[in-house]
């Protein structure tokens, strides 16, 4: 395990600061645990630029979409003391009134995104709002946010359980049941029923506490230009309006990656840290059993659990994920639960390839060459690709630029102002020939 441990910090130690540098990320913390102890943790560049602060393991970031585990987890509790069963329609519990006559929209539905209703675009309400971006949209009570989810009956694309459309305000509606069923606000049954059974004391889903906390990230919109303008953390203070607390669900906890590993042990040991138990390994194994399909990946295909991603062969193992994004702080979290060794990563801007370090984390300690890896070795075929290209004798120029992990050939001359996508002119994605339209 030495020799892997030491093959993974030098990964990590490679890689990180080169991702960071490219994609113009402030700070980058990471923690890594195996079999409940954490092995490696680390932060990278600043949590403040203005003072040049640097990102530690315990620096609280806000994890975005990775808290739909925890909100998934809450309803587990739920389900297992009696007060609903996940294939109860969730009208039973809150007034959602869209969908497909006669196909109800359960609780097991709005966990595995599966409730056949698309993305509502209700975070880029809340997000941009804390940006200082208004779209416009009333949206500050619970009443404003059932009109605007109840108006989208047109917006319905299927019936129940057929297909995956990832949907935030589904895990707010989630939110909306815990509440409900607990009878106090949605972030105290989080934090009273996850956060402090798991020992996570600093990690918050209220913005002031996270705001009183000497160790945390600033927040950086990084715009298309790659500029970085800092800003507040976006979702409001729930306990500004409690009635209200469950917008919170889709993504508003705030955490170091160090606590996060107890959440990655407890759930990797079954629902057990520390001698509590807060689920069953029935309602755990649930979580990490995917649902529904929906991607192929470079490991087969992908599907979704109950607040996680679930991937069957990884190198021959079981890989659980969950991103999360706020648009101005991003997060990872990843584990391969029958070997018991997890990642927690996060970042005060918008996205490094997390997944790609995840990867190569769990690739070096599994004794592989994290390099061998497809991803990692597509971004290193596509890093040789970029450049400028000419003709016999200069005569033209064009240029071949990686633009969100694609490639794109740019021309600017006198006569021609142009960007096309390259396109592979065969299925290897290690290949040289490409076309344009």
């Amino acid at each position: 395990m030495s020799d892997n441990l030491e093959r993974m910090k030098g990964f990590v130690e490679r890689y990180v600061p080169e991702f960071m540098r490219e994609g113009k990320i402030p700070g980058f913390s990471i923690a890594v645990v195996k079999e409940g102890e954490v092995v490696y943790a680390e932060g990278y560049g600043v949590r403040d630029v203005s003072r040049s602060m640097p990102a530690t393991p315990d620096t609280l970031y806000g994890i975005g979409s990775c808290t739909k585990s925890f909100v998934a987890l809450a309803i587990m509790q739920l389900a297992e003391k009696g007060k609903l069963e996940l294939d109860d329609p969730v009208s039973d519990y809150v007034p959602l009134k869209i969908g497909v006559e006669g196909k109800p929209i359960t609780i097991h539905h709005l966990l595995s995104h599966s409730s056949g209703i698309p993305s509502l675009a209700t975070s880029t309400i809340s997000l941009w709002r804390g940006v200082g971006l208004d779209l416009g949209v009333p949206w500050g009570t619970v009443d404003d946010f059932y009109r605007f989810v109840n108006g989208a009956q047109d917006e319905v694309a299927d019936e129940p359980g057929r297909r995956l459309f990832y949907f935030n305000a589904g895990y707010r509606l989630l939110g909306h049941i815990i509440q409900e069923k607990s009878g106090i606000p949605f972030h105290v049954y989080v934090t009273e029923n996850i956060l402090k059974p798991l020992g996570m004391t600093r990690s918050t889903l209220v913005k002031a506490e996270y705001e009183r906390d000497a160790d945390r990230m600033t927040a950086y919109w990084k715009k298309p230009d790659g500029s970085l303008t800092p800003t507040p953390f976006p979702y409001p203070n729930v306990e500004d309006n409690l009635p209200f607390s469950f917008i919170a669900a889709a993504g508003g906890i705030m955490a170091p990656v160090t606590e996060l590993t107890n959440y990655l042990t407890a759930t990797m040991d079954g629902g057990a840290y520390g001698g509590k138990r807060i689920a069953s390994p029935e309602s755990i194994e649930k979580m990490i059993t995917p649902h529904i399909s929906y991607a192929m990946t470079h490991y087969g295909r992908s599907g979704y659990g109950y607040g996680w991603s679930v991937v069957d062969d990884f190198l021959g193992h079981k890989m659980v994920s969950h991103g999360g994004s706020i648009l101005v702080s991003t997060s990872y979290l990843a584990f391969l639960p029958k070997l018991k060794i997890g990642v927690a990563m996060a970042a005060n801007t918008s996205q490094p390839p997390f997944a790609m370090i995840a990867e190569g984390v769990f690739a070096s300690l599994l004794g592989k060459d994290p390099e061998e890896l497809p991803a990692l070795r597509l971004r290193e075929h596509m890093r040789r690709l970029i450049g400028t290209y000419e003709v016999y004798r200069g005569l033209e120029r064009v240029r071949v630029l990686n633009r969100s992990g694609a490639l794109y050939l740019e021309q600017k001359d006198p006569f021609t102002d142009a960007i096309l996508p390259l396109i592979p002119d065969d299925q290897s994605p290690i290949t040289t020939k490409y076309y344009t339209s």
